[in-house]
């Protein structure tokens, strides 16, 4: 049996891509977490930004260096959007493979194990007929990425999703209600829901209505022991029922992931986003009038043109009156074929970009005392933790709370001996260590 290895990059629904490609390689492949020894290495790009683009390229050549005797295929975003350059600029990938009709990888591997050299970015087919099937989940042990939808229709004036993933394409809800029983009968214990827009789906429907609050609410009818984490919710579609149905439905936790990318009407209006300044605010204020305890987490754009000293103050006056529990930054990528490419030129983008992370130097230093404060109202309290690894030769684990999203959030340490990972631990939060949380196990409780 060949053996072939997987280099996943990018967000967690590249990491669902990744998990189906596997599963259609079917028996005739088994996994390797040893590149060096693979026959077939398989390289999940991303295309978001030029820094992710590069980070793939430098992988790609790591891993082909690592390994040159094997076959080595880039698939991906970024596959999927520069299929052509890749293809004349690349000779040493085996294959080019788009993300957008996953279930032709097989057909595409087998070529090249037959000496063919291909380039394959196949469309989209009937959406009933999409592959979802997953064996094996990338995630810590009991915990699942399920994905709603690919595409967006926001068309956001910096990025270049669209460009990608196409427009929006919801999954079938039967679909997603199947997969979602799969997961819970397998023992996951989270199930993160993601999209590019969670808000979005369904909208692309003859109804051209949201279908996100009735899926939601048949997934939270599922029974089983487990929760559900709401992960991408476009503000400006931001269901205002939604809040009042979390409160009423404790199997979806009060994670609020909402990228506001902004705060400055002008650039708001540019970036093609309606809200403001006080709508984001006021929206904040609403969930935390519903829910008190609510974690919220956003993203800040920086660097778009136009953005000056001003309009960064502008973000910095939302953040200190938002409060928000998590923010991450991520410094503007000038992409072609984007609204916002003609509004500056190649010479003043790389002007703008020393002071773009510059900002973010200065942003951090503001959000970081916020976030400490937040995670203060957790010491003394008593919450589940997802374990996720166990420390060899210790007698701790390391897990997540519900106020902890998979790979972007602190963690939870917790102190004691656990069985395996994957199991849900009732735990008492003792103290904060940096951005992670400290527990103990608390006596009696049931685990599982």
């Amino acid at each position: 049996m060949r053996k072939v290895y997987i280099e996943n990059l990018g967000c967690s629904k590249n990491q669902v891509d990744a998990e189906v490609m596997l599963a259609q390689l079917d028996d005739s492949f088994t996994l390797t977490d040893d590149a060096d020894g693979a026959d077939l290495i398989l390289v999940n790009t991303c295309g978001f930004i030029e820094e992710a683009r590069e980070e793939s390229i430098e992988a790609f050549f790591a891993l082909h260096a690592a390994n040159p005797e094997a076959k080595i295929i880039l698939s991906g975003c970024m596959a999927q959007r520069y299929a052509k350059e890749l293809e004349s600029e690349l000779s040493e990938a085996s294959a080019i493979f788009g993300n957008r009709d996953l279930s032709q990888i097989k057909v595409v591997v087998d070529q090249v194990f037959e000496g063919r050299r291909i380039v394959s970015t196949p469309a989209y087919g009937d959406a009933n007929q999409d592959v979802y099937e997953r064996n094996e989940l990338f995630n810590y042990p009991g915990s699942a990425y399920l994905k709603l939808s690919e595409g967006c229709n926001h068309r956001c004036s910096y990025c270049a999703i669209p460009l990608i993933r196409g427009g929006l394409r919801s999954r079938p809800f039967e679909q997603i209600l199947n997969e979602a029983h799969q997961l819970v009968d397998g023992g996951i214990k989270e199930i993160n829901l993601i999209a590019q827009d969670l808000a979005s789906y369904g909208t692309d429907f003859a109804d051209k209505e949201s279908h996100f609050m009735d899926l939601l609410a048949a997934l939270v009818a599922i029974e089983g022991d487990f929760w559900i984490r709401l992960l991408y919710i476009h503000p400006d579609a931001f269901p205002s029922e939604l809040p009042a149905f979390i409160k009423a439905n404790p199997k979806v936790v009060p994670y609020f992931d909402i990228p506001f990318q902004h705060a400055d009407e002008r650039i708001l209006r540019s970036m093609g986003r309606v809200g403001t300044k006080e709508s984001y605010l006021a929206l904040i204020a609403a969930i935390r009038s519903e829910i008190p305890e609510a974690v919220l987490r956003s993203t800040i754009l920086l660097g778009y043109p136009g953005e000056d000293e001003e309009a960064f103050g502008e973000v910095l006056d939302f953040l200190e009156r938002a409060h928000l529990d998590w923010v991450g930054s991520f410094v503007y990528s000038r992409e072609e074929g984007t609204k916002a490419w003609a509004l500056t030129d190649e010479s003043q983008h790389e002007q703008t970009q020393s002071e773009a992370r510059e900002r973010q130097e200065r942003l951090q230093a503001l959000q970081g005392p916020i976030t400490a404060e937040r995670l203060q109202r957790f010491v003394g309290s008593e919450v589940d933790v997802l374990i996720e690894e166990l420390v060899e030769g210790e007698d701790l684990a390391i897990g997540r709370t519900w106020g902890q999203a998979p790979e972007v959030d602190g963690l939870t340490v917790v102190m004691g001996r656990f069985s395996q990972a994957g199991e849900v631990v009732r735990a008492g939060i003792r103290r904060v260590n940096g951005i992670d949380l400290e527990a103990i196990p608390v006596a009696g409780a049931d685990h599982g």
